[in-house]
């Protein structure tokens, strides 16, 4: 009788604990200029991102006129259904959004990680992260796909733009007291995973600090920051890769010195340049010099013939790498894309009208009734479903990714 995959994969992944250069309790680690697997063996990332699931962005849901950020949405559907409704919703909204089926399907494609963005909201005291997290974790070990933790929306603010959620500044920069929410909050995810081993590594920040000239007063902060969020994990956790973005967007190594710590990934971070050698040689010497492995995080959001040239070009140069993202609605720059629901173009045009209770008397006049708004999001909660999406083959192909089907 044939030896079951799943089967096969365990009896593999034994003979790999077993063998003389396997990692210590079997942990991906920093290895020179390499990440190494638990065979010792250096390990080649392809990944994707799990956006839209803890932080929902504006785009994702075609909002490009109306709310960006994950508060501002989640108001948005407050107003549509009330909030009472609206809490009971986002609880359902992120049980569907990201199951076990849809990790399943990622290594059914061939990716062999996952990138998974948080918001930090989640993992305060009463928060639901770990209930939300576990599961999906879950499924990633028993698919062998490799997770990294981001800190999507970090306390404060690190960037002060949509993407983190903050009150348009990065006040994270500001404030002691948010600071250590931070040092908390990451204190906290590494001692519930320390002896996780699927976990790859903790991304302490996402693109910290935006190229606007006068936040770069904040370069100097970071790296100071980030060696102590990684002293408060290191009291817990000895074992997983810490990782680091640059500033501005994840682009400027510049602003770090020779690395603190023994098990460190660099992280860049390229959107809409031209793909060539020059957009990447300053990572590559980086990497040379400090003899440390470096990866891309994020990328993506182009052609499928931009993607394809890109992802050739960091295979080249030997850098592991994270598309994003994996799902969004009707756009195909993504793994697979969600359909919109029966009267969904009526809730978008509400959220390009200007917001705000001043306003009220005309967005009562032109919204939804609460019935239909209730309908459309329960339609929603359907459609977001892996089962109810199109695969984008032609996305998948320029990740040199066979797409599976559903």
């Amino acid at each position: 009788m044939q030896t079951s995959r799943r089967q096969a994969m365990v009896l593999t992944l034994g003979a790999v604990l077993g063998s003389a250069d396997a990692q210590p309790g079997g942990f991906v680690r920093a290895k020179g200029k390499d990440l190494v697997g638990p065979d010792g063996r250096p390990l080649f990332l392809r990944g994707i991102n799990l956006g839209n699931w803890f932080e929902p962005e504006g785009y994702m849901f075609l909002f490009e006129h109306g709310p960006q950020s994950p508060r501002e949405i989640e108001d948005f559907f407050s107003e549509l259904i009330g909030p009472e409704e609206a809490e009971g919703f986002w609880d359902e909204y992120r049980k569907a959004y990201i199951t076990a089926a849809d990790i399943d399907f990622v290594r059914r494609c061939g990716f062999n990680s996952v990138r998974i963005p948080l918001h930090w909201k989640f993992f305060v005291s009463g928060g639901k992260g770990f209930e939300l997290l576990d599961p999906i974790v879950a499924a990633c070990r028993s698919a062998n796909i490799f997770v990294i933790l981001d800190m999507h929306c970090a306390p404060g603010g690190q960037t002060g733009t949509n993407i983190d959620d903050s009150y348009g500044y990065p006040w994270l920069f500001e404030s002691a007291r948010t600071q250590q929410k931070l040092i908390d909050t990451w204190a906290s995810i590494a001692n519930h995973y320390r002896d996780e081993r699927i976990i790859l590594g903790y991304d302490l920040l996402n693109e910290p600090i935006p190229h606007f000239p006068q936040l770069r007063i904040y370069n100097s902060r970071l790296e100071p920051l980030y060696k102590r969020v990684t002293q408060a994990i290191r009291r817990v956790d000895p074992h997983h890769v810490v990782i680091l973005g640059g500033a501005q967007w994840d682009t400027n190594f510049k602003i770090f010195g020779p690395p603190f710590d023994d098990n460190l990934l660099y992280q860049l971070h390229k959107y809409w340049m031209t793909p060539d050698q020059g957009s990447i040689q300053e990572y590559v010497d980086f990497r040379e010099r400090y003899n440390v492995p470096i990866w891309l995080g994020e990328s993506g959001e182009n052609t499928d013939d931009w993607i394809r040239q890109f992802r050739t070009l960091l295979e080249q140069n030997k850098i592991g790498w994270c598309f994003w993202p994996y799902k969004k609605m009707v756009k195909s720059s993504c793994v697979v894309s969600v359909r919109e629901p029966e009267g969904w173009n009526e809730v978008v045009q509400l959220g390009a009208m200007a917001a705000g209770t001043g306003n009220a008397e005309k967005r009562i006049a032109s919204r939804p009734s609460v019935s239909q708004s209730r309908a459309v999001l329960r339609g929603l909660l359907e459609k977001v479903r892996l089962q109810q999406c199109q695969v984008n083959a032609g996305y998948l192909q320029a990740l040199g990714i066979k797409p599976a089907s559903l």
